[in-house]
């Protein structure tokens, strides 16, 4: 599994892992991040249950073990999530951070040791070693609970399914041509994401936000002038067309 620093300064970092060339070949392919500060990380969306030995050799290359404090799921779908069970072994004293709606699903992957802290409908904030991590509101895009993740300090959004692209197992992990790069997502976001109401109520909460990167679950990182591309597309996408 690739991993790649987004973002270093001084004790604070963002990590990306991702295109697993060990990854079984009808498994989507997906993005992992984790944001370390100080002797504190969190991995976000960490992945499915096939994806959890690559995940953990790659992190541990990162960080000690023991600094990982905690986990977070922007939702309940199994290539969020389903690895929880195997990294209840490895993290015993972890918690893990996810929308409350899903916890009765989530505990389905299993979750002896591991805490469930579970996120109000209107998003919240975790000190991360001192640093606020906020989670933002993103229901119904697509998951009914769902949050992306936002850290003032790097600039970065965690978007999870939003902005997500179907792209090769060898494409760059950051997108180099947005014009080419919307076939490869506005299908994804048609069909995924069921309400354009929704879909306009989390775009007005993220343009009040300063970001340099957004970085989706699956596909390439926006950055630089892609992040209000990427806004102003899906602005103007018509979603939810298994309904219309």
């Amino acid at each position: 599994m690739k991993s790649k620093v987004l973002f270093s300064q001084g004790d604070h970092r963002w990590v990306m892992f991702a295109r697993d060339p060990l990854k079984p070949e009808k498994i989507i392919d997906t993005n992992q991040y984790m944001i370390v500060n100080r002797q504190q990380a969190i991995l976000l969306d960490p992945g499915g249950i096939e994806m959890f030995s690559s995940m953990l050799s790659s992190v541990v290359k990162e960080v000690p073990i023991e600094h990982i404090k905690y986990l977070f799921a922007s939702h309940q779908d199994p290539d969020i999530i389903s690895s929880l069970g195997l990294w209840d072994k490895a993290l015993p004293s972890a918690t893990l951070y996810s929308p409350w709606l899903w916890e009765g699903f989530i505990r389905h992957f299993g979750m002896d040791s591991i805490t469930f802290s579970p996120i109000k409908d209107e998003g919240g904030t975790l000190s991360l070693a001192g640093d606020d991590i906020e989670f933002i509101p993103a229901h119904y895009m697509h998951s009914s609970g769902n949050f992306s993740v936002y850290d003032s300090k790097a600039k970065i959004l965690m978007s999870g399914d939003i902005g997500a692209a179907l792209d090769a197992p060898d494409a760059p992990l950051f997108v180099d041509d947005f014009e080419q790069h919307i076939p490869k997502m506005e299908y994804f976001h048609r069909r995924w994401m069921p309400s354009n109401a929704a879909k306009k109520v989390w775009i007005e909460r993220v343009r009040r936000l300063d970001i340099d990167m957004i970085c989706p679950q699956h596909g390439g990182i926006f950055k630089g002038e892609d992040v209000t591309r990427f806004l102003d597309w899906l602005d103007e996408l018509d979603v939810g067309i298994a309904v219309s």
